[in-house]
């Protein structure tokens, strides 16, 4: 019996994908797991794995066709039935786990249809199977994150964890593209401003703006007509932490870190936030309800060849100086080489953007929706200030923060801003604080 498999929810509201490559043919004897296309969407390109082991029997899409989610993409004949979830020993042990009620589907992403019970094998790892048979979980009740429904190791850990609780979003690859045609002109605003024919003029070109460029152009958009935006200044004297950050610097590097000023903005943000905690909010304008996040996923903002692309840190409260500094190179590096996955890229609470390595003296930062807020750092410069009466030569670093005015005021964004520069400017205090 042949098995269909459809292109999955990729969540966040996506619903269509173009296909970038076909990595199998008609005949193909694969693996489960196999990588068998590579799809792109306005925020990622995903390669998907092959749910089951078995012969490809039909390919129904081609290199450049868009396709809707639920469409069948290509069928197997001679598919591996799942491998055995449980031994009989692990039966009773999972008993407990039969009796709760049948999970809530999530509110914002479908489970997809391959990781679904009674629709074929789960997709899961030889080694994600035997963690699931060791903590006595029936994979067919753990909601995949992974590629294609995929389920994950960290998915039967929650699953057992917390039952059928939520779900964490899919860690999929984010990968450099050059765009593929052909290319279907769409409006980028509901309500279009009309242009002049600029060809009276002189010659023109029409470059198509899609994929990741499209993306920060309809959020930018969104943003901009949805957050009523506020910017408020600031300067730190950072000449203690950058003495101290210039001392330890090889000390970090050798451990796989780099000891950045933003490395350090993270803690100082975090404890503003745990101070102003409407700076690490939403506001949801269908209830009128401010939405108070009580974890400190912060963006960093990063500069790649195709466009400004915002990775997530998380929980940056529960990691020291250490670990955020190796955690941040790493991500950054994975960015600029277009290979981070989505789970970085979703599930941000506060943005930091620093503009500083490139250079500029200030900077007015666009908040990222649905975020708050967004703290700026522009290039630090020793510059001659008046201290006890006398001329010294200290490190500046110039701040901004850009905030939603109708959740935060003025004098608020003052004061965490102060706040921030104060925890920069006394770095012991930035280590006992947070």
């Amino acid at each position: 019996m042949a098995i269909e498999f459809k292109l999955p929810d990729l969540g966040e509201g996506i619903h269509e994908a173009e296909i970038l490559e076909v990595k199998v043919k008609v005949g193909d004897q694969v693996k489960e797991d196999q990588p068998i296309f590579e799809v792109e969407t306005d925020k990622a390109v995903v390669e998907i794995p092959c749910p089951v082991a078995g012969r490809v029997e039909q390919i129904l899409v081609k290199k450049g066709d868009t396709v809707k989610v639920g469409t069948v993409m290509i069928t197997f004949a001679g598919a591996a039935p799942a491998a055995p979830e449980k031994p009989a020993a692990a039966e009773a042990a999972r008993a407990p786990e039969e009796k709760r009620p049948a999970p809530a589907a999530p509110e914002r992403q479908a489970v997809p249809v391959q990781a679904r019970a009674g629709e074929g094998p789960v997709p899961a790892t030889p080694a994600t199977r035997r963690l699931a048979r060791e903590l006595g979980v029936d994979l067919r009740q753990v909601p995949g994150s992974g590629p294609a429904g995929r389920v994950l190791a960290d998915d039967v850990r929650a699953f057992a964890g917390r039952g059928a609780g939520g779900r964490e979003e899919a860690p999929r690859r984010f990968a450099e593209r050059e765009p593929a045609e052909p290319f279907t002109p769409q409006p980028i605003t509901a309500e279009p401003a009309e242009l002049p024919r600029f060809e009276r003029w002189g010659q023109v070109e029409r470059v198509p703006l899609r994929s990741l460029r499209r993306k920060i152009a309809l959020s930018m958009t969104q943003s901009w007509t949805h957050i009523p935006r506020v910017s408020s200044f600031d300067e730190a004297d950072i000449t203690l932490l950058e003495s101290l950050r210039q001392k330890h610097e090889t000390q970090f590097l050798k451990n796989g870190g780099k000891l950045t000023l933003t490395v350090f903005a993270l803690k100082a943000v975090v404890a503003a936030l745990q101070q102003f905690p409407q700076f690490n909010s939403s506001l949801d304008e269908s209830t009128g309800e401010i939405v108070l996040k009580h974890y400190y996923n912060i963006g960093v903002a990063v500069a790649t060849n195709r466009g400004l692309i915002v990775p997530v840190v998380k929980d940056v409260n529960k990691k020291g100086i250490g670990a955020l500094a190796a955690e941040l190179q790493e991500m950054a590096q994975k960015t600029r080489d277009g290979k981070v996955e989505l789970e970085r890229l979703q599930g941000g609470t506060f943005t930091i953007t620093n503009i500083g390595p490139i250079g500029g003296t200030g900077m007015v930062p666009m908040v990222n929706f649905p975020e708050a807020a967004i703290l700026g750092m522009a290039r630090s410069a020793q510059k001659p200030v008046v201290r006890n009466g006398a001329i010294e030569v200290r490190w500046i670093l110039p701040l901004a923060i850009s905030f939603d005015h109708r959740i935060c005021d003025g004098a608020e964004a003052a004061r965490f801003l102060r706040h921030v520069a104060e925890l920069l400017e006394d770095p012991l205090q930035l280590l006992v604080e947070v």
